[in-house]
């Protein structure tokens, strides 16, 4: 048994001497916050990476996630996956809006796009997607679906950071998309998170309501929040521009690695990469069949008897959660496909640096167990 636990994820952080510059600078200058020369830098060298019209830097994804719905001024009801992380439906009911669940496809584990459009009513304002574990959305048809019933599309993208479609990022897509730049994903500023935008006057509006809805000292144009991104944030940022080419390639490498020794277990299915995505290897989830000699929850249990802390990412979903079951929408009645992957699916443990003998006492447990 390792002497410390195999965490699911661990941060990338770039070499320290590299960084101590920054924080000199940052001592030297006192500007900890309030869109400091790192923030403007990070936030256009962010752009450039991204190839995005404009980005609005945030201090992280939920409040960017939050304030995207006010800066859209969504109301009444949204439609959204019940098979994510609860942030994203928690930002609909801070704004006082219903979320309206619908199934998704085991395919992608994303929305089902073919359900959505009977999902719509009057009070219907927006669809909210997410892009979960960086596998894209059927953008084409949510646009579609968008722009016959005049409904936004807004994508929590938290999952994508670098995830291209032939060479397009999904960030291009919908009127607006969030990031999340949290510890454990792919690119990380500590905390932080970002909402791309398509627009000059839609970024200003973003940025007047992450800065309490300041325009300048003495006019205050809407009720705004404080949701900007600090110095610091904004410094490691640009550092790890430097490096998340070769984080991702590193995943992608563990994820070829997991996807080769699993494909001959039977009972282990792993979530297909579609032809034309560039991945992220944010996450590996697997889903644990009925045909594997044990249960989904007693090989999570045995993983963690080998200090392999694997996680049931997402289970429960978000419709079982007690704020949200009583929403018609939640019954497990509507949500077959999302019920059954949240009961079968185990994410492994993935990060650039997990050394050659952990990946391999990892697939060892499933070859043991089987």
């Amino acid at each position: 048994m390792p002497e410390q636990p195999i965490f699911l994820t661990r941060p990338y952080l770039p070499p320290l001497e590299e960084f101590l510059p920054y924080l000199e600078e940052i001592w030297a200058s006192r500007r900890l916050t309030n869109g400091g020369p790192f923030h403007q830098q990070f936030e256009e060298a962010l752009r450039q990476y991204l190839g995005v019209p404009h980005v609005c830097l945030f201090t992280n994804g939920t409040l960017a996630l939050m304030t995207a719905l006010q800066a859209l001024r969504i109301t009444g009801e949204v439609i959204t996956t019940p098979y994510t992380f609860a942030a994203t439906a928690h930002a609909l009911l801070w704004n006082g809006i219903k979320p309206v669940f619908v199934d998704v496809r085991r395919d992608t584990c994303n929305l089902d796009e073919e359900l959505v459009e009977a999902a719509i009513t009057p009070r219907t304002t927006a669809i909210l997607p997410v892009h979960c574990y960086g596998n894209p959305c059927a953008d084409e048809r949510l646009q579609q679906i968008a722009d016959t019933y005049g409904l936004k599309l807004i994508y929590d993208a938290a999952h994508t950071f670098g995830v291209t479609v032939d060479g397009h990022s999904l960030l291009e897509q919908g009127d607006l998309a969030v990031l999340s730049f949290h510890a454990t994903k792919v690119f990380n500023t500590f905390e932080g998170g970002a909402i791309v935008c398509h627009d000059a006057k839609l970024k200003q509006r973003i940025d007047y309501l992450k800065n309490f809805g300041f325009a300048d000292e003495v006019t205050v144009v809407a009720p705004g929040i404080n949701g900007k991104m600090n110095e610091f944030q904004a410094a490691l940022g640009l550092l790890q521009l430097n490096y998340v080419e070769q984080a991702i390639a590193a995943r992608l490498e563990i994820a070829r690695r997991y996807r080769e020794a699993l494909a001959e277990v039977p009972g282990v299915e792993s979530i297909p990469v579609a032809e034309g995505v560039r991945s992220n290897g944010g996450y590996f989830p697997v889903l644990i069949g009925p045909e594997y000699a044990i249960s989904r929850d007693q090989l999570y249990d045995e993983f963690r008897r080998n200090s392999i802390l694997v996680r049931r990412y997402f289970y429960p979903l978000i419709s079982d959660l007690p704020m949200y079951r009583g929403i018609p929408s939640a019954a497990p009645a509507n949500l077959p496909v999302a019920t059954q992957i949240a009961r079968q699916v185990l994410c492994l443990p993935i990060y650039p640096d997990i050394e050659a003998a952990t990946l391999e006492q990892i697939i060892d447990i499933f070859y043991r167990s089987r």
